[in-house]
């Protein structure tokens, strides 16, 4: 891949939930851009799978981005091996289908404390070290931060409140700091791939005005536009990548189908 945007080249970037799907794709892309990469990631497994996909990675970080001392201690590392970060992509996230009778207190917090609490923990620590001399933060959201989607409500909240972390973020931080959300439909990854079945994929494909997922690479080029100068105006914005999926609205489709028991992480 050619690297797009000069201005990333030398950049040091730290992606969360890098060891894989929108994560991993992002951290080869911004690898390509010439920028220094960390990524972290709680599966020690798939951080070093990355490193054999990536040998230019800058650094590899084990750690649980629910876990605010785990987050602190992962910083101090990535201070050590980068001497800091200039960009943040905060994609660390979990999900789980299932009905909203069906959630347990413990599930909704599980997927509370990955996808909202670890974006915060990450989010605060990377703009601690980028007030003096400015950086970019950029989010995971999702199209169902946006709008309501059954079998999803733990989801569904924690990404809406992503964006609006991410807006008043921008507020606080402007001019020196610029925070984005990007909100992804639906994207080919392996949390994907575990939570829906063939059949389930083609009849999303039909219902997708562009009849496709999005591929992870194409998510990842657009938090390299967005972190890049190229974007230099773009802050407080939450950006759908949902092949149109917005545009005609999800509450006229038709989502009978039962949800599986079957649960992924990004």
């Amino acid at each position: 891949m050619t690297a797009t945007h000069p201005d990333l080249a030398g950049q040091r970037v730290v992606i969360t939930g890098g060891a894989s799907g929108i994560g991993l794709a992002t951290a080869e892309r911004f690898v390509s851009e010439g920028s220094s990469v960390a990524i972290l990631d709680r599966d020690s497994g798939g951080l070093q799978a990355a490193r054999t996909a990536l040998p230019g990675l800058g650094a590899l970080v084990a750690a649980d981005v629910a876990d605010r001392d785990s987050v602190e201690r992962a910083f101090e590392q990535i201070d050590r091996e980068l001497g800091g970060v200039d960009i943040l992509v905060a994609n660390a996230g979990i999900s789980i289908r299932h009905r909203f009778l069906d959630i347990t207190p413990e599930e909704w917090r599980q997927v509370l404390a990955v996808n909202l609490d670890g974006v915060f923990n990450c989010a605060q620590l990377a703009a601690r070290r980028m007030e003096s001399e400015g950086g970019v933060i950029l989010m995971t959201a999702s199209t169902n931060g946006v709008v309501g989607h059954p079998f999803y409500a733990d989801y569904n909240v924690s990404k809406a409140g992503v964006i609006l972390l991410a807006r008043s973020m921008a507020l606080e931080l402007a001019p020196r700091v610029r925070v984005n959300a990007v909100c992804p439909g639906y994207v080919m990854t392996p949390m994907q791939q575990a939570e829906y079945t063939p059949e389930m994929l083609a009849a999303t494909d039909a219902k997708i005005p562009l009849a496709r997922h999005a591929r992870p690479d194409e998510v990842a080029g657009l938090f390299a536009f967005l972190a890049s100068d190229a974007a230099a105006y773009l802050t407080g914005a939450a950006i759908p990548i949902d092949g149109g999926e917005l545009a005609g609205g999800l509450a006229s489709r038709d989502w009978s189908s039962p949800p599986s028991t079957l649960g992924g992480t990004a």
